[in-house]
Order: structure tokens, then C-alpha cells, then sequence
């Protein structure tokens, strides 16, 4: 079987949580998120290895609590970056160069399923490329905010919804091809907010498999409420 290797981006500080930590940090049901995120990611036996990229004032800290998550294979902390993008670049640099699929996740998704990553790698393994995404509900608008009031835009187009699916994680990728694509990002100067979307700047092909509503990336407090009620659905508890 061809090897795996997860790269769990870790840096951010997670302003819009209005908390006095990262949010990856932050804890449910008292596991911090970061290892909650890891817990399930494990439950894939493909994964041969976790790089974990975080601020250099938290590498120490996480790499204690990464120690005691018990994951079952290697886990590495590494420096992240000021940008997502950075943060998974210097992971991958430190990555198996033999490693055939590179996957990378939200350390703030922490519902994501076996089934979801066991299909995303295998996808990307058939493929090259292939992200977990949900196809939008609401009415999607493009708009200009240009010499507006910051809370007021205006409409320049609707978007139909039957073009749109709202990008999750984990997104997948042949090893190859992802280190192609930042390369080619770097010689250009270019930052995405996704992996796929480097590919995508290649012209390669990215595949979408349906994710879930449940695999909410933690952003705002009320997500952490949401991410309670889920857990406690799970647990059959009220």
C-alpha cells in the first residue's frame, strides 16, 4: 500500500473566536480540538504519519500534547508559517519525498469520518487530486463593496447554486503534484486559501467527493455549540 502522510496545519489564532487562545487549542468534551482532530484522522489506518505545523511559541506546548493523543504512528511538530499556505508548505518540505499521497486537513474539523478520508485518499490516489466538499444551499450572490459602508455591499451577479459546493478538508493529492504546485505558487507569488486551488492553477483536475455539514471547520464561538450538540448526538446523549 502507498503511503500517506497528513499534514495538519496548527498556526492560527483564531480571531474570530474571541478567545484568549488559538482556537486549535480550545477544548471539547476536555480534549483540545487539535487532538480531537487527530483522533479521528488515526482512525484511517492508511495514514502512515501526521506533520503538524504550528507557531514556533506553541511547537513545544503541542508536542506535549500530541505525545499523550496516542495516535498510533509517528506525529511531527513543525515551524508553520503566517499564512496557511506557508504553514503547509514548510510541513511538506519537511514530508517523505516517496510519500505518493499528501493530505491535508483543518485542525479544526473535528467531526471528519473514516469513510470520508478513506474516500478522499482513494480518490486522489485514482485521480491525482480530490477535496471533500457540499454543495451550496443558499442563494449565492458575487458583489462589490467598493466606497460602500464596511456592513453594506452590492450585488454585480447571481451565481447558480448548481456550480457551487463549499470546500472541506481533508483535499488529497498525489505527492508530486502538490509540491509542483506550490513550487510553481512560490516562483509566481501566488497565495490561495486552499490546496486545491494551487492545483487547480496548474490545470490539473480536482475532484470534489460529497462531505457533510458535520465536518464544520470551528471558526466562531456559536460553532463550538454546534460542534457540542453533534458530539452529544453521537454519544446519544441529550
Amino acid at each position: 500500500m502507498s503511503r500517506v502522510i497528513a499534514i495538519v496545519p496548527a498556526a492560527g489564532l483564531g480571531t474570530r473566536m474571541g478567545a484568549d487562545q488559538p482556537k486549535q487549542f480550545l477544548e471539547l468534551d476536555g480534549v483540545p480540538l487539535i487532538v480531537f482532530t487527530l483522533r479521528r484522522l488515526a482512525a484511517c489506518p492508511e495514514i502512515a504519519e501526521f506533520l503538524i505545523s504550528t507557531r514556533a511559541d506553541d511547537m513545544v506546548f503541542l508536542e506535549e500534547m500530541v505525545a499523550k493523543a496516542a495516535l498510533g504512528r509517528p506525529a511531527r511538530v513543525v515551524h508553520g508559517g503566517d499564512t496557511r499556505q506557508e504553514s503547509v508548505a514548510n510541513a511538506l518540505a519537511q514530508a517523505d519525498p516517496a510519500a505518493e499521497i499528501i493530505l491535508v486537513h483543518d485542525a479544526v474539523r473535528p467531526f471528519v469520518t473514516r469513510a470520508q478520508t478513506e474516500r478522499v485518499i482513494a480518490e486522489a490516489r485514482a485521480r491525482g487530486a480530490a477535496i471533500l466538499g457540499i454543495p451550496a444551499i443558499d442563494t449565492v450572490k458575487e458583489v462589490k463593496r467598493a466606497s460602500l459602508p464596511e456592513d453594506v455591499a452590492l450585488i454585480s451577479a447571481t451565481i447558480p447554486r448548481e456550480r457551487i459546493v463549499l470546500a472541506q478538508t481533508p483535499q488529497a493529492f498525489s505527492g508530486a503534484l502538490l509540491r509542483e504546485a506550490f513550487r510553481k505558487a512560490q516562483q509566481d507569488g501566488i497565495t490561495a486559501s486552499d490546496e486545491a486551488a494551487l492545483v487547480e492553477r496548474l490545470g490539473h483536475d480536482v475532484f470534489v467527493v460529497l462531505g457533510s455539514e458535520r465536518n464544520l471547520k470551528i471558526t466562531r464561538p456559536a460553532d463550538m455549540d454546534l460542534a457540542r450538540f453533534y458530539l452529544a448526538q453521537e454519544r446519544g446523549t441529550p
